[in-house]
């Protein structure tokens, strides 16, 4: 029943289609009228020619050649005219009406039976329907994450209270490319099920990459929160000595990741990530404890893969996409007083002088009724030139 009422308006949309491109057709026109209106329209072109070269304006030459350009199409016409009424009228008529019905033929039939057919070539006529609802009902594919996502969302929005439904989500949300739901999740996941230090460290993480890298206010609170649960979790000493490095404090970070080689097995995966974010800032590797060790969880084997092959400059120059995002980011957003001093101090740490003076300028305006975020910058100005100062004197 609903195929043959979808049947019945796709026939009846192409008929209305092709009435209304026949219509025209179907109206006679006045040959006899029409050329008379030509005839006319030429001889007030050749009035006006008369009156530019009585007036000056057109010179008596060019005057000369539109008259007899004019006067040509008088003729052409006015020989057409005697043509046509020397020709059958009936005949004439019966010509007309064989063409119209031949487009109506076209039209009406020839348009959708060929239609029909390439479909039956072409396409998967036998196939049933997929409505959406019908889909998500049905047993997906193992492949159709996506549909499994719609599937934990409906339920989640019946029963709000699952928690283990949002800690599943989460790391899905994270494959597939939506960190903000991600953390969401994993908030959801904490206020249900309670704290730990995977949760918020996961969470952290999650508000990282949706950051473009850049360790966040907020995740670096998730960051605390883990450590304070856990004093051992690595992820979160990881990130917490990169928010350092990019706030400019390259002594605190050498200190976290420090503290964090020295407690990390010799066979564990992420251990090169943590030793060359330590080399980056210049501070010494601690001897490995023996391996075997158990270690807690770090960054992803693909991760630690894909930052243990980058070289000194492909490293810098990821820092400095980082620090470009975050430009980017404020261009459109400048109300982020935090994130222009994380820019201020990663210029200065790039050793960017006149990018950092940019940046001030540009928060300054943007900020220049807010007295407090004014005193944050001069503070922040003050403190990337004493850094300078003791650069350029050592």
């Amino acid at each position: 029943m609903i195929s043959l009422s979808l049947f019945a308006a796709f026939a009846l949309m192409t008929a209305i289609a092709a009435f209304a491109v026949l219509w025209p057709l179907s109206r006679t026109r006045a040959a006899q009228a029409a050329r008379e209106a030509d005839l006319a329209v030429y001889r007030d072109q050749l009035a006006e020619i008369a009156r530019d070269a009585k007036s000056g304006r057109l010179p008596k030459a060019e005057a000369e050649a539109a008259r007899i350009e004019v006067a040509r199409r008088m003729l052409a016409a006015d020989s057409a005219r005697e043509t046509a009424s020397t020709e059958d009228p009936a005949r004439i008529t019966r010509q007309t009406t064989w063409r119209r019905r031949m487009a109506a033929v076209f039209a009406l039939l020839f348009v959708p039976v060929f239609a029909v057919g390439l479909y039956g070539m072409l396409g998967s006529p036998r196939l049933p329907g997929a409505p959406l609802a019908e889909r998500l009902t049905a047993a997906p594919d193992r492949g159709d994450v996506a549909i499994l996502v719609r599937r934990v969302e409906e339920h989640l929005q019946k029963t709000p209270n699952d928690g283990a439904g949002y800690e599943i989500l989460a790391p899905v949300y994270l494959r597939m490319g939506r960190p903000e739901d991600a953390a969401r999740a994993y908030a959801e996941a904490i206020r249900i099920l309670g704290p730990s230090a995977l949760r918020h460290s996961s969470r952290g993480e999650a508000l990282v990459i949706a950051s473009d890298g850049l360790v966040t206010a907020d995740a670096a609170r998730a960051f605390a929160d883990a450590l304070a649960l856990d004093p051992n979790e690595p992820r979160s000493a990881y990130f917490l000595g990169l928010a350092a490095e990019q706030d400019g404090r390259a002594a605190d970070a050498a200190r976290i990741w420090g503290q964090l080689l020295a407690r990390t097995p010799a066979d564990a995966p992420y251990r090169p990530v943590v030793a060359a974010a330590l080399a980056r800032v210049g501070g010494a590797a601690p001897a490995a404890p023996a391996a075997g060790v158990p270690g807690q969880p770090g960054p992803g084997a693909a991760d630690v893969a894909a930052a243990a092959a980058l070289s000194s400059d492909e490293r810098n120059a990821m820092v400095r996409g980082m620090v470009d995002r975050l430009a980017q980011r404020l261009d459109s957003a400048p109300d982020d007083i935090e994130g222009w001093l994380r820019l201020v101090r990663a210029y200065g740490v790039l050793g960017d002088k006149d990018k950092a003076a940019e940046a001030l300028k540009k928060a300054r305006a943007t900020f220049k009724d807010n007295a407090e975020a004014l005193g944050r910058l001069d503070a922040a100005e003050k403190e990337l030139a004493a850094k300078t100062g003791a650069g350029e004197k050592g």
